[in-house]
């Protein structure tokens, strides 16, 4: 998508080479994932799948070793692409479930400013975890983008890693761009000046200065 605003381009492109959020980003949850194909999800679980005969067994295993405050199913849907949610997709031929994110009691109390569980707490640790695997799923569906910016076909400013929404990318761009015409009208304000200053007569510079 290309806009020009204020006399520069504005170009929004599609980030080809994103950071991956489950090992470039902080996180509170643990993504635990196993796929015949795909290698996703975090790496440092310590769980084996071949340790458990069935997706209970796992979720059991994780409450009780893990003293969890909140955890939700994974589900990946495979066609033409690759998407993850907590919900299932209901096709059978082309989804399933492939894991668990969860959050520790010890890291929801500590990051909500709480002494104990509280539903308030568990409300506030149930939304990062949706967050968290909203971001995910935009890094896998490629659904991230950043801006180019352009003038009198010259690289102005550029930056990467905008997560689901191209109009933020876009708007932050603008602002980006807001700045430099700022920018521009200050300078060409100093010229002017310097111009009157050289080229006015001292009596007429009063009414220009």
């Amino acid at each position: 998508m290309k806009e020009v605003y204020k006399g520069y381009t504005i170009n929004i492109e599609k980030d080809l080479d994103p950071l991956n959020p489950r090992t470039e980003f902080d996180n509170l949850g643990k993504m635990v994932c196993f796929h015949d194909r795909y290698n996703l999800g975090d790496k440092d679980h310590g769980i084996n799948h071949n340790d458990f005969n069935s997706w209970k067994e796992m979720f059991d295993h994780i409450k009780r070793t893990e003293n969890v405050a909140v955890i939700l199913p994974l589900y990946l849907y495979d066609h033409s692409g690759i998407t993850i949610s907590t919900s299932t997709f209901n096709d059978p031929w082309d989804s399933g479930s492939i894991g668990f994110i969860y959050m520790t009691k010890k890291d929801a109390i500590e990051n909500w400013g709480k002494t104990i569980m509280t539903k308030k707490v568990l409300e506030s640790a149930t939304g990062y975890l949706l967050g968290e695997v909203e971001t995910y799923d935009q890094y896998l569906r490629g659904d991230v983008y950043g801006y180019v910016i352009e003038k009198d076909g010259d690289h102005i400013d550029s930056c990467w890693g905008y997560f689901g929404d191209d109009k933020y990318c876009k708007d932050d761009a603008k602002h980006v761009v807001d700045n430099y015409f700022k920018y521009d009208i200050k300078k060409h304000l100093k010229k002017v000046k310097q111009w009157i200053l050289n080229k006015v007569p001292l009596d007429y510079r009063q009414s220009f200065v």
